[in-house]
C-alpha cells in the first residue's frame, strides 16, 4: 500500500503534488489544510483524510482533531502535533500508541524510527516560510514493514 502524507497546505495545492502522488491509494493531510478546496483538489488523486491544524478555525471544513486509520494492518494516528506543545518524535511516541504517527505543524520533514514504530512529518507543501523547502512524503507499506519518501517539492 502506497500512502500519500501532506500537512501545512495553508490553502494551496502546488502543482508538483500531483506527481508526487501518482499512484497512492489513499491522502493522509496532517492539518493546516486551509479550505474546502485543498481536499476537494487531493481527492482528485486518492481519497483523502485530514485532521484540523491549529489554523483551521473556520467553519467552511469540519475536520476533527485526530484520525486512527488501519493501513496495510498498521495503525496510524494522524494528528497535526501542536496539541502537544513542541511535537517531537519522543513526546508523540509518549502519547500515541499507534504503528505510525504522521503529524505536521514544524513545517519540516522527519522520518524517526524508534524500535517498531514509525513517526512521520512530511513537511510543508504549501507557501514557503521559515525558509524550508516545500515537502511532501510517500509512506509505502510492504509486508508489514514502512518505509517513507520525502519528496522535494518546488524550491
Amino acid at each position: 500500500m502506497i500512502v500519500g502524507l501532506i500537512s501545512d497546505t495553508h490553502g494551496m495545492v502546488r502543482p508538483e503534488v500531483w506527481r508526487a502522488f501518482t499512484g497512492v491509494e489513499l491522502i493522509l493531510h496532517a492539518g493546516d489544510v486551509g479550505g474546502r478546496h485543498v481536499i476537494d483538489e487531493l481527492a482528485l488523486i486518492a481519497p483523502v483524510l485530514a485532521v484540523a491544524g491549529n489554523t483551521d478555525l473556520d467553519d467552511e471544513v469540519r475536520l476533527p482533531h485526530a484520525i486512527e486509520q488501519v493501513c496495510a494492518g498498521l495503525r496510524v494516528h494522524v494528528s497535526h502535533g501542536h496539541e502537544v506543545g513542541r511535537p517531537s518524535a519522543e513526546n508523540l511516541l509518549a502519547r500515541y500508541p499507534a504503528d505510525i504517527i504522521v503529524f505536521g505543524h514544524t513545517h519540516r520533514p522527519l522520518v524517526q524510527f524508534d524500535g517498531r514504530r514509525l513517526v512521520v512529518n512530511p513537511g510543508a507543501a504549501g507557501p514557503r516560510r521559515f525558509n524550508v523547502t516545500p515537502t511532501v512524503a510517500r509512506l509505502t507499506i510492504d509486508s508489514g514493514d514502512p518505509t517513507v519518501d520525502i519528496v522535494r517539492l518546488s524550491r
